[in-house]
């Protein structure tokens, strides 16, 4: 079995979280942070033993980077 570290990013919504993987372009939500980290790990580890090796490179963005910027707005 291989391990390979992910990011997840986490956004609150009405009724609870969203989560992105961005290097795969996975998501998935939960009720809680927990919740929903756990769901998008799931998603992924499905993705990743389903998805064809092709398919996986295709998606795969190597470098990520989240940083956050102000915007100057009216």
């Amino acid at each position: 079995m291989s391990k390979s570290q992910f990011t997840a990013i986490l956004e609150k919504e009405e009724n609870g979280y969203v989560s992105l993987c961005p290097e795969l372009d996975v998501a998935s939500q939960g009720e809680s942070v927990e919740e929903s980290l756990a769901n998008l790990k799931e998603a992924v580890e499905l993705f990743l033993e389903c998805a064809s090796k092709e398919e996986i490179q295709q998606r795969l963005h190597g470098e990520v980077f989240i940083t956050r910027f102000e915007a100057v707005h009216a």
